[in-house]
């Protein structure tokens, strides 16, 4: 196992005009007195930068990060506990593919994330089209560690093939570290999800399949695409 200072969102973002068009697109899915699931990273801060556009009754954020950013706004931020089940979730990606899988995780706020994806009836997507791949694995896959399982977790993961790096100096909101772990074979989004979080110590990791997006907003040079996935809404 490596050990480097690593965070794979680190660099100048060029999509930037590409991520705010595509969060504008994104308010039309919100509805007016709704509790908003926010999501965690750069997309998502372009879609926060616009919320008071809209008439919202308050939101539940899937990071420290967001809530403060949220609350900066004046908007109202409930307990996930307190609310039960949320209509939307909005979040990024930083891959996903055809079938609206996804791996997320590149700013460590998988768990929450998930979470609040899961307690949601649709999940939006929003991407630009750098994020579009016809298979998942080339991005790293966060693994979310118990401290005291990092070396143990870390040698389960190259036995399935992986390359884990440890996250130096980044803890997630739970107080748990990041194995961000290189060439994994994604064949099966969801079998390998599954495989992952049965490892003892794993927390969550950041392969999006059971928690897959109903509807992925894809931003390019042309514009925003919408694209709905074959999938039940959670209800």
């Amino acid at each position: 196992m490596r050990i480097i200072m690593s965070n794979p969102n680190a660099h100048t973002d060029p999509k930037l005009t590409q991520k705010q068009a595509v969060a504008k697109t994104a308010l039309t899915h919100i509805e007016d007195g709704m509790i908003l699931g926010v999501g965690t990273g750069s997309t998502v801060n372009c879609l926060i930068e616009l919320l008071t556009q809209v008439h919202l009754k308050g939101a539940v954020a899937s990071s420290q990060a967001t809530e403060n950013r949220l609350r900066a706004l004046g908007i109202e931020i409930f307990d996930l506990n307190s609310v039960g089940k949320l209509d939307l979730y909005i979040d990024g990606a930083d891959e996903i593919d055809a079938q609206g899988n996804m791996i997320k995780g590149g700013g460590g706020a998988l768990t929450r994330e998930k979470i609040v994806a899961a307690a949601s009836g649709r999940f939006v997507c929003m991407v630009d089209d750098s994020k579009m791949v016809a298979k998942l694995g080339k991005f790293p896959v966060a693994v979310e560690v118990l401290p005291q399982a990092r070396s143990y977790v870390a040698r389960e993961l190259v036995k399935l093939g992986g390359e884990p790096v440890y996250r130096e100096g980044f803890v997630t909101d739970y107080g748990n570290v990041i194995l961000d772990t290189y060439d994994l074979q994604i064949n099966n989004p969801i079998k390998l999800e599954t495989t992952l979080n049965n490892i003892v110590g794993v927390v969550c990791n950041g392969i999006f399949a059971n928690q897959s997006a109903h509807i992925m907003l894809k931003a390019s040079d042309d514009g925003v695409e919408t694209v709905s996935f074959d999938k039940a809404i959670n209800q």
